[in-house]
This record gives structure tokens, C-alpha cells and sequence, in this order.
């Protein structure tokens, strides 16, 4: 059973930055590595590190893991806006919440841990128009050890809020686009990742669609950036090829194609309303460009739990009827229930389609 995340009701939010010009004694004892330069780091994810002075990063879920003996740990980051957050386990621990800023210093990460070997995991929770963060420097108040190991599977998901957690923890009813209430840590994909000992790469945004999004951008245009707000910047295939890819999108579509007054409507569509061909055909197209990126990985085209999969919804079939024309039996299908609430999945939510996922996968990958 996937361990429940519902801890974030009482989360302690850490916001402390080391701004001192004369540094302590205890500061004086610590090692610092560069981000960019060190062996020391292991990130996972789509990481921007051709800067010799920091790494950015962007994407959801992105994650930095490192290992040394000592009792205190910090990071010196810069974030662009200052909406980003991030969550901090130690040790495997429960996470500590950190809120960022938009000026360059230290952060702590841990305080007084008993002596001995530690390890840190630093996991980005929301999505990237919060911004960009730069990772400039990590230090410990003892010695950097071998970094953690990757952990030998590797799972990519193209997705919309639901795989990103958007507002999964805004319980208003509002689901507010405040960082803080976004927690992709508790997210169906990581819950699925952790669950089976993978890495994660969430290739996600809110409102992203095949077709259409509530914004200018769509996935067809995005999935093989870097960055995601630069059509120059393109992400490296062969860096990172997961071993299943899994895929939750149209949800957007399904809510878009019905309003024809809509700017992002007019945009994609003029005055008419795709036919059923039309979204066959684009999820199709969308299918294909993964494949050819990762030709032989197998693909879990999902869909749910939000009202694309309600009872009578034709979107389930469109997915199942471009899955069919694409010939390959490398890609299957598996489609959430309909949650039946109002607002964005919340945790239990994502903890249903987990438990559903998982076994999924381990048939269809034999883990």
C-alpha cells in the first residue's frame, strides 16, 4: 500500500537566509560544492546546467539529492520570482517546507542533526510560471560522501495540473494558483514513482492541452523543451530514457472545445469545433512524437480522474481509438475514475489513482 502523504496539514515552512558578510565560526568549518561543477549532487529531472556557476531548474518534481557527514546543511539559490517552494526530506524523513526568495543567499536545509552520515532530498513542488530557481551552491558542516545512487527506474509523465498537483492541498474550494497550495510531492505521479523506486521526470503544467490550453501553449509545443517558456531551448532525449512513459492529458480539451468564445478557442479553432477525427488524430500525432523520441519505451496513455472520464464522457474512447491506429503493442491504456467533486484532485484523490497505477505499471513492466 502507497504510504498516505497527508502530513502537509501542520507543514513547517522554512524561510531562512544566511545574508551575514562576516561568517561565523561554525560557518568557517563548513564545505561548500558547487552545484554545476560537483560530482557530490544527483538531479533528476530536466536540469539546465550549461552555466559553470549555477544549475536551473524549472519543472515540477524536479529533485537534488546528496549525501555527508556532518549535522548542519544549506543551499545558496537564487529564485526568479520568489513563488517557488520547495519540499526538504532528510534522511527519508517527513518534508519541511521551504519558501523561497527572489535574492541570492543561504538557506538552511537541516540544524543539529545527530552525528553521522545524512542524506538530503530537496524536491521541487510547483509548476514552472511561478518561475525559475538557480542552484548555485550546497554546504555542510562536514564532509560530502559518495552521492546517492539513481535508483535504477526512471518514469516520465506528460501531463496537465492533475500530474502536477495543482491546488491539491487548497481545501477552500477556490483551488487557488498560490504556490504554496500546489504540492507535487503529494501528486498521483511521485506517490507512483516513490511507490516503485523510481525517479520522476514530470513534463506538466496546469492547463496544458493536446489540442488546446487555457493558455497560448500546448503540449505538442512544449514537451521537448528545456525551458519551458523558450521555443529555442530543447531538452536532450538522450540524456534520460525512462523506462515507461506515462501520459494524462485532454482533460483540457474536453472543457475548451466546448466554448467557442474562448480567445484560446479562436486561436486554435477559428469558428469550428474539432470533430472527433480531429482529436483522434491530434492525440495520435502527440503519441507519435513520443515515440519517436523514445523508440522503444513502453507508453500508459491514462486519463482521469476529473470529468473527461465521468459516465458517458466520449474522451476515454477517443484515447482508446488512437491507441488502436497506432499499431504498436508497447502502448496501453488505463483510464481513472471519475472522482465525482468539485475542484482539482486533493490528496486521497491522488492517492486512489496511485494505488491504481501502480499495479498497472508493475504488469506492464514486470516490477
Amino acid at each position: 500500500m502507497i504510504r498516505k502523504y497527508l502530513f502537509f496539514f501542520s507543514a513547517l515552512i522554512l524561510l531562512v537566509g544566511c545574508k551575514t558578510s562576516t561568517p561565523s565560526l561554525s560557518q568557517k568549518k563548513n564545505i561548500a560544492v558547487t552545484a554545476a561543477q560537483s560530482s557530490a549532487i544527483r538531479f533528476v529531472g530536466r536540469v539546465d546546467s550549461t552555466n559553470a556557476d549555477f544549475v536551473k531548474i524549472y519543472w515540477p518534481g524536479t529533485a537534488m539529492h546528496f549525501r555527508f557527514s556532518g549535522r548542519n546543511a544549506d543551499i545558496q539559490l537564487k529564485d526568479q520570482k520568489g513563488e517557488n517552494y520547495l519540499n526538504i526530506v532528510v534522511d527519508g524523513g517527513e518534508p519541511n517546507v521551504l519558501k523561497l526568495d527572489s535574492f541570492k543567499h543561504w538557506y538552511n536545509l537541516a540544524t543539529n542533526l545527530p552525528k553521522g552520515e545524512h542524506t538530503i532530498s530537496i524536491y521541487k513542488r510547483t509548476e514552472w510560471n511561478h518561475g525559475s530557481t538557480d542552484i548555485f551552491s550546497f554546504r555542510a558542516n562536514g564532509t560530502f560522501l559518495e552521492v546517492p545512487k539513481p535508483l535504477g527506474r526512471v518514469i516520465e509523465f506528460f501531463g496537465n495540473s492533475i500530474s502536477t498537483g495543482y491546488a491539491n492541498q487548497d481545501f477552500s474550494g477556490e483551488d487557488k494558483p498560490d504556490g504554496l497550495k500546489t504540492n507535487n510531492y503529494i501528486a498521483y505521479s511521485a506517490m507512483t514513482a516513490r511507490a516503485l523506486d523510481a525517479d520522476m521526470i514530470c513534463t506538466a503544467k496546469a492547463g496544458i492541452g493536446v489540442l488546446v490550453s487555457w493558455f497560448p501553449l500546448i503540449m505538442p509545443e512544449m514537451y521537448d523543451r528545456l525551458d519551458p517558456n523558450d521555443s529555442t531551448s530543447h531538452w536532450d532525449f538522450t540524456k534520460v530514457i525512462p523506462d515507461i512513459v506515462v501520459i494524462n492529458l485532454l482533460q483540457n480539451d474536453s472543457w475548451i472545445v466546448g466554448k467557442p468564445d474562448y480567445v484560446e478557442f479562436t486561436h486554435r479553432f477559428g469558428k469550428k469545433r474539432p470533430t472527433e477525427k480531429d482529436i483522434v488524430k491530434a492525440y495520435k500525432s502527440f503519441l507519435e512524437s513520443i515515440r519517436k523520441v523514445y523508440p522503444s519505451t513502453p507508453i500508459l496513455c491514462t486519463l482521469g480522474n476529473m470529468d473527461a472520464t465521468r459516465k458517458g464522457s466520449l474522451w476515454p474512447a477517443y484515447v482508446q481509438e488512437a491507441v488502436k491506429q497506432m499499431k504498436d503493442t508497447k502502448i496501453q491504456t488505463l483510464f481513472f475514475p471519475y472522482k465525482d467533486s468539485a475542484g482539482h484532485p486533493h490528496p486521497k484523490d491522488h492517492q486512489n489513482m496511485a494505488d491504481q497505477l501502480v499495479p498497472k505499471i508493475q504488469e506492464m513492466m514486470g516490477w
